[in-house]
């Protein structure tokens, strides 16, 4: 079970009235409604940071690739 502990925010009254309207038709605690949304922002930046690496992959990859062309052109003649 995942470890918890207390935590006090202070809040506008219109994003207090949001969370309690949100945990009344969910049936879920206020406290609740705001794990879920600060995990929701936690999954959005994993998400956003592994598509940066996927992107700087991907260059990688390709500077790989074209400097592999680069020596196969020298190392292997062209087929006449």
């Amino acid at each position: 079970m995942t470890k918890t502990s207390k935590l006090t925010v202070t809040l506008p009254e219109d994003l207090i009235s949001f969370a309690d309207r949100m945990a009344k038709k969910k049936k879920i605690s206020r406290s609740k409604v705001v794990s879920l949304c600060i995990q929701e922002m936690a999954e959005s930046q994993r998400i956003a940071e592994m598509a940066e690496g996927y992107q700087i992959m991907a260059k990688e990859q390709k500077q790989i690739v074209d400097a592999a062309s680069e020596i196969e052109h020298e190392v292997i003649p062209e087929w006449r």
